[in-house]
């Protein structure tokens, strides 16, 4: 066997391990974060793990590391905890502000003021367009991570069980029995 035959054979050992073992480094799904209110006045804050249907009720993983199952019945209210995305959202607008002010007001500041020389584009230009898009971003990315609240108490059957079903694709496993 040659070398070159070996070279190939061992590189195509090394790829197989590596595009084989990519099932290793998946982490395991985690449900979303819940906050339940419950008509009591309680509290219960956890992980939903399951949505059961027969009967109505959610299972969660509370904080202490306990599995509570609670009642549809008895709930008031869910609210559905997301991860702030501000901060991404001003790294992607502050990128991308810097840019645009780059492109767009050269063009528009440079017309006007023909003594305006390139230098501004890093002085003036990128930093206004940068602190615009980074706070732009920052609102958007503060948007979309802002908490849902769902309001159980007073819903049909129809209506919980649509809710019920969106809740499903929240949960760590989707399909329970």
């Amino acid at each position: 066997m040659s070398l070159k035959n070996k070279k190939f054979i061992s590189l195509f050992l090394v790829f197989s391990l590596i595009m084989l073992s990519v099932n290793l480094y998946a982490k395991e799904r985690r449900g979303a974060t819940l906050i339940i209110w419950k008509k009591d006045g309680g509290q219960i804050k956890g992980e939903l793990i399951v949505v059961k249907i027969k009967p109505n009720s959610l299972l969660l993983l509370d904080t202490e590391g306990k599995d509570v199952s609670v009642d549809i019945a008895d709930i008031r209210v869910i609210t559905i905890e997301k991860k702030s995305k501000a901060l991404l959202g001003a790294g992607i607008g502050l990128g991308a502000g810097a840019l645009l002010g780059a492109i767009l007001f050269n063009y528009i500041w440079h017309a006007a003021h023909e003594e305006y020389d390139g230098a501004g584009i890093l002085l003036i230009d990128m930093p206004v367009g940068g602190a615009i898009g980074a706070t732009l971003g920052a609102l958007i990315g503060a948007r979309a991570g802002k908490d849902k609240t769902i309001q159980i108490e007073g819903m049909t059957d129809s209506e919980i069980k649509e809710t019920l079903n969106k809740l499903r694709e929240k949960a760590r496993l989707r399909y329970y029995g």
